[in-house]
Order: C-alpha cells, then structure tokens, then sequence
C-alpha cells in the first residue's frame, strides 16, 4: 500500500522540528582546543578594559596645562623625571613643569592627563638634566587609553552560543580563562541507503553511482558545530535496515538517512518508523526540492530522513537540521540568515511550492545580486560546488525575472537568524 502524504508548508515543518527541540549540553575544554566551538555562557568583563589608564604611543606624559602656550616660536622645556616601559608601574607623579618618558601601553603616570607622541618632541640635556622641548600644546586626554574606555567591568562582551573566532579567543585569554564553557557538540549518525551506491574508491560500473551524499552531509554536519558519525550504506533489505538503524539510535543524538523516503518498492524508512514506533511529525513539504523529506521522533530523538537526491538532501540538511543543532549549541539566533537580493537572470521554471534554488551572490555599485549558481535539478550535483546561499522563490507563479527583488539565505553566515519561513 502507498503511504499517504500530505504537504506541509516549510513554515510548519521548520516549527514541528524546532518544538522537538531541547535545549543542549555543555562541558569545559582548554582554550587551546576552544576553537570553532560554541560558548556555553556569556563572556563578561570581570575587569575593565583597560584596567589603567595607558599610553598610546611612545612619548612623553604630560600635563596639558603646561604646554598651553607652546608654539614654533616659544617651544616650552620639561624636565624629564623618569621613563617608564611598557609592563612597568611610575613610581613618581608629574609636578608643573615635567615629563616622563614612557613607551606604548605603558600606565600613565599620576599627574599627568596627556601624552605627545615623540615624533613631535626634542629630547636634550641642560646641566646634567635631562629635558623635552615641545613646541605645540596638547589637549586633555590626547592619546591617553583611559581605564574602561574598550569596556567597563561587568559588560557581556560575548553572547553565549556565538562562535569562538580568534577574536572570542583572544578576549578569553585576556580574562584568564585556561578553560571554557562551550556547547557540547550533538553526535549525528548518519547512513546512506541503496544497493546503487558504490564507495568513492571503487570503478564505475552500469547501474551503479558513487556515494557522495555521505561526505556532503558530513561536511554540512561539521559546518553546523556538530559531530558526524558515518555509519555505513543501509542495502536494500528491511530487516537489515531496522536493526542497524535501531542499534544507532542508542549511540548518536540525532540520526540522518538519505534515501528510502520516496514510495518505491525499495523506500523502506516508513516502515521502519513504524516498526520503531516513531512518531511521524511530517511526510512531505511544499517546497522543492526535497518535498519528500520526512522527520519523525523517537524517546525524545529526531529522525531526519532526507531525500536521496544530493541537492534535495543539501537543503532538506540546511532548512531542518543545521537551526536543531544550533538551537543544541544555544545560539539565540539558529536559522540561516536572511538578506534581500537582485535576481540577475530570468528564473522562468514556474512550480506550485515553494524553491530553493542554489545560488551565488554577486555585488555590484553597493547592490547584492543573485543568479543561480548551476543546474537547478534536485539531482544535480555541480550546483552545489559553487553554492553560497540558497535563493527563495515562492510557488504559485509563472517563473521570475531579471531585476526581481528575491529572498536569499546565507548558507556560510555565522550570525543567523530567528527568522522563520513564510
């Protein structure tokens, strides 16, 4: 018997997944293996930054009253009472009439409110004294880096769930942080499914193609901030089928199939959700490509059973999974953000649902523009190579035109976005 299936719209299966959702778990690392990972809580500054009040440039602090009326004609003298280098603390404060020689980032001397840069100063010697003519005035607080001027104590810096980029990091080591709260990376398992499928390193032969679905996905899973775990090609044979997959759900967080999902004497995951006792959250999405995606839940996991189609299979990852497992790793803003875009070519391929073509921006006199990036057909694989955003074009239409505004998503972006489908 044929399995019955409704379309959902994208907007609904997006929310019968995200609902599914639990919050995720975390664990400490040291920050030498942070990298790539997603914070686990807020980064505060438990100081200020700076915590002094610094130099910022090689120079000499002074005190801008003195130098009030320095000029070419009547350059001002100061006597230099000390020099100070960066890491070093003054041990003396400034008087009326001098100066201390100090390096960039050194702390700022009590006494003294600004700093000449050296470039504009002439160091000299009178009896044995050492001095600094100056021949222009200075303001109160040129090029002083005052204490919290980059931020106050007690400020968020960071959100939890952002990625940990060489800037994150290097605000964790100022804070002394040797360890990091970071988002526990969900385990995804994954099996691929058909007896066509061949290893990448074995000949063609009739009938047969190689299993690239795998690696996408696995690139895809990694990309997202979790860990994929690839367990093999599921053959064409349903007992074998139920009990590996089965077996794996006792291991990962979340399990992927690719395949099987269509109505063919060979699609055997509906019975196997059936078998398992699943709950089928959906069967079929208006959207191509990928309508045939099914997702179901079993003891509180998600069954994501992705077309076996390599670009259904991509977008079907990127709609569905990647905002579960961002919302796992705790960012605010989980799904793939959302721009405004140029169409640069004519799209005329009208459809009933909702497309998601694979797309490649362009810029041009401050304008974003759009064009698909290849061959729009759910089986096609070039496409995705060159693939930076995945343009909407809602069904319902007789295909769209060169110079049509158009939706876009980002698929690299880290920011994302809590923009839900329409």
């Amino acid at each position: 018997m044929i399995e019955r299936r409704v379309a959902i719209t994208v907007n609904e299966a997006v929310q019968k997944v995200m609902a599914e959702t639990k919050a995720g778990e975390y664990e400490r690392v040291p920050i030498s293996f942070c990298d790539g990972r997603f914070l686990g809580s807020d980064l505060i500054a438990e100081q200020p930054i700076p915590s002094f009040d610094r130099s910022g440039f090689d120079g000499y602090a002074v005190r801008s009253e003195d130098l009030q009326s320095a000029s070419m004609e009547y350059p001002i003298e100061l006597e230099v009472i000390e020099g100070i280098g960066a890491g070093a603390v003054p041990s003396k404060s400034v008087q009326a009439k001098q100066a201390v020689r100090l390096m960039t980032g050194a702390q700022m001397p009590i006494g003294a409110d600004a700093v000449i840069m050296l470039e504009l100063t002439e160091e000299l010697v009178c009896n044995g004294v050492k001095k600094v003519r100056i021949k222009r005035p200075v303001k109160s607080g040129d090029n002083v880096i005052f204490k919290g001027q980059d931020a106050k104590q007690g400020t968020v810096l960071v959100e939890k769930g952002t990625l940990i980029n060489p800037g994150v990091k290097a605000l964790l080591a100022t804070f002394g942080h040797s360890e990091v709260m970071v988002s526990k990376k969900p385990v995804i398992g994954l099996f691929v499914t058909g007896n066509e499928l061949l290893d990448i390193d074995e000949p063609l032969v009739p009938g047969k193609i190689r299993n690239s679905n795998s690696y996408m996905i696995s690139s895809q899973i990694i990309r997202s901030g979790a860990e994929p775990r690839y367990l093999g090609k599921l053959p064409d044979h349903f007992d074998t089928c139920y009990k590996n997959i089965r077996t794996a759900l006792d291991e990962v967080d979340l399990l992927i199939t690719t395949g099987g999902v269509s109505v063919g004497d060979y699609d055997y995951m509906p019975a196997i959700y059936e078998k398992l006792g699943a709950s089928v959250l959906f069967n079929k999405i208006g959207m191509r490509p990928g309508s045939v995606t099914t997702v179901a839940t079993w003891n509180g996991k998600l069954l994501f059973g992705l077309s076996g189609n390599p670009s259904a299979c991509y977008v079907g990852f990127e709609l569905l999974v990647r905002p579960v497992v961002r919302k796992l790793l705790g960012c605010p803003n989980p799904h793939l953000k959302k721009i405004r875009a140029i169409l640069d070519t004519d799209f005329p391929k009208a459809n009933p649902f909702t497309r998601f073509v694979r797309s490649k921006l362009s810029y041009r006199e401050a304008k974003v523009f759009v064009s698909p990036s290849g061959l729009d057909k759910s089986n096609v694989v070039t496409s995705l190579a060159q693939s930076d955003s995945l343009m909407i074009l809602p069904g319902g239409t007789r295909g769209y035109e060169a110079g049509m505004e158009v939706e876009v998503l980002l698929l690299d972006d880290q920011e994302g976005s809590d923009w839900s489908f329409t």
